[in-house]
């Protein structure tokens, strides 16, 4: 009797062996999504490639997520070629996402190596062209395509230039019922402290008025235009251009003070409270220096600032309009005096105090913010001086 128990038992552990071996030798063959893949972000009659806004998203690619019906990875592929039928086509990036940013430096590129074209009005390289973009789904650790989209085309213009081209500098601007704005697009918004390594990168430090029943804030690009608009969409940064319609509003807690850092190239923001509670106020802050029309500050002349206006929602927020500047120093000061002074070495039009003059770069016609609580600033550009 004891030997059959122990035969008993070997036979139902041999059986167990091979029902694990089993288990693990499962096969998922995945299913190819019946709804396909496809492009669902709109595409610009043209792209226009400066080398000025090489490092400006040109585009966000935007598709749809497939389902394969098995737990496999799914990787996506945007692809770009001189043909239609994609013979040849050159990586522009891969994500495990379904939206790809890709710069004007990207496009840029491909279109002066591979179709041909130049800014340079003496040759005979044409200025404009086509590509065409796919995005390519892939399953798996093998990279087994499982779906591709239709092929778009891309007109890219790279305009004509005798000369050096001028750097064009993306703006945002706070709107909405939590902001000094309102719900204005156009009532001397406060603008985003663009950052004056990365381009790309903007902060605001300030007060937003959260209380009673307020929706919150959104961006706008443009002042008096609502679009692009910037917002978010399911707790995520996004803009109607990507969404094909109007973001939904950061929604804020309180009316208190709060920091803002987007970054417009990954798609990513960060907004958290901020104590306010020790900084200094002003009474007074103005600009000074040899690139103003006021000059530096001298025995004959004590205060020349031009002094700006202290915003009424924000204490610690300045701004003054139609300001202009050449290309000399200049310097923020607090109640005419040197005792409190910020400046900005070459960071020009945008950057944070460093203590050096900040060097105007360009002379023109600018609309000045500065932050006291951070020392940002930013030079906006209205009317180029003659």
């Amino acid at each position: 009797m004891k030997k059959l128990s122990i035969l008993l038992l070997a036979f139902v552990a041999l059986i167990g062996f091979n029902a694990c071996t089993s288990d693990d030798d499962v096969v998922f063959i995945a299913q190819p999504d019946p709804e396909g893949i496809a492009f669902v972000n709109s595409f610009s009659p043209e792209y226009i490639l400066t080398s000025s806004t090489a490092e400006n998203t040109v585009e966000r690619f935007v598709w749809n997520e497939i389902d394969l019906d098995v737990p496999t990875n799914i990787n996506y592929d945007v692809l770009v070629s001189t043909s239609e039928d994609m013979t040849d086509p050159a990586l522009l990036g891969s994500t495990a996402g379904t939206n790809l940013a890709v710069k004007v430096k990207q496009l840029m590129n491909f279109a002066t190596e591979e179709v041909g074209l130049d800014n340079d009005p003496e040759t005979e390289a044409p200025n404009t062209g086509t590509m065409y973009v796919q995005v390519v789904a892939t399953a798996g650790t093998g990279g087994e395509m499982v779906h591709a989209s239709e092929v778009k085309a891309l007109n890219v213009v790279i305009p004509e230039t005798a000369g050096e081209e001028e750097e064009v500098f993306l703006n945002f601007f706070l709107v909405g019922d939590a902001t000094a704005a309102g719900w204005n697009p156009d009532n001397n918004n406060t603008p985003l402290f663009r950052d004056a390594e990365n381009e790309n990168i903007f902060y605001f430090t300030g007060r937003f008025d959260g209380s009673g029943d307020k929706e919150g804030f959104k961006l706008i690009e443009i002042l008096g235009q609502w679009q692009p608009q910037w917002g978010l969409d399911n707790g995520n940064l996004s803009n109607s251009i990507i969404l094909g319609g109007d973001p939904s509003a950061f929604p804020v807690d309180a009316d208190a003070y709060y920091s803002l850092t987007m970054n417009v190239d990954e798609m990513t923001y960060s907004f958290e409270p901020y104590d306010e509670s020790g900084a200094a106020t002003y009474d007074m802050i103005g600009l000074v220096g040899e690139g103003t029309t006021v000059g530096w500050p001298s025995d004959d002349n004590p205060t020349p600032d031009i002094l700006l206006t202290k915003s009424t929602f924000d204490p610690h927020i300045w701004y003054a309009q139609d300001v202009e500047l050449s290309e000399a120093g200049i310097k923020f000061r607090a109640n005419q005096d040197w005792a409190v002074n910020w400046g900005g070495g070459e960071n020009f039009p945008s950057g944070q105090a460093t203590g050096d003059d900040i060097i105007v770069s360009k002379a023109g016609i600018y609309n000045v913010w500065f932050n006291d609580i951070t020392g940002r600033y930013i030079f906006i550009e209205q009317i180029p001086a003659e």
